[in-house]
């Protein structure tokens, strides 16, 4: 069996995340100022549909394939409300979904969805190499908590950085990679 070697990154920092505003497909990316973080010789990129992860991996790579398995969570009627907007208009929906992964009170997918979503992905994802996968925080999330085994209560407990980098490898089962 080849090796499989997958980093996943988080798409680059959005008006969005900035504000304190649940994402919207259509968001883009703000401007970059210097060279890509990672060297991707002899990688093969994937990206997020969202414009968000398109525009990241062109900055890095220029044009990758698209993966719709790496979309980010469905945030249905809240995609692009501010959280201070949900705070003062639905308090108690805001605080549901905020501690209850299972939650669905927006009308999208929950992170338990998500998480389903994404175990399937890796687990089918047998191609031999080295790939870049741009993706968003809550898909990287979901991954490294499936390869964990975490319970569903380390939702909160993980933060992922815009730009910021998941190593993983697959000889037989993926394992975490710190580099």
């Amino acid at each position: 069996m080849k090796a499989v070697r997958l980093t996943l990154i988080c798409h680059a920092l959005t008006q969005a995340q900035k504000t304190g505003r649940l994402h919207c497909v259509d968001d883009g990316i703000l401007p970059l100022t210097g060279a890509p973080c990672l060297n991707l010789a002899g990688m093969q990129l994937l990206t997020a549909p969202e414009r968000r992860a398109c525009e990241t991996a062109a900055w890095m790579a220029g044009p990758a394939q698209v993966e719709p398995a790496l979309a980010d969570c469905d945030l249905g009627r809240w995609q692009g409300l501010t959280l201070k907007h949900l705070q003062a208009e639905q308090p108690q929906a805001l605080a549901e979904w905020l501690e209850n992964p299972a939650s669905d009170v927006h009308g999208g997918e929950t992170f338990v969805e998500l998480r389903r979503r994404l175990a399937g992905w890796l687990g089918g994802f047998d191609q031999p190499g080295e790939w870049c996968c741009v993706t968003h925080p809550l898909v990287i999330r979901a991954v490294l908590m499936n390869l964990m085994d975490c319970p569903l209560s380390a939702f909160h407990a993980i933060d992922v950085l815009p730009l910021s980098r998941l190593q993983l490898s697959r000889a037989g089962r993926w394992r975490l990679r710190i580099v």
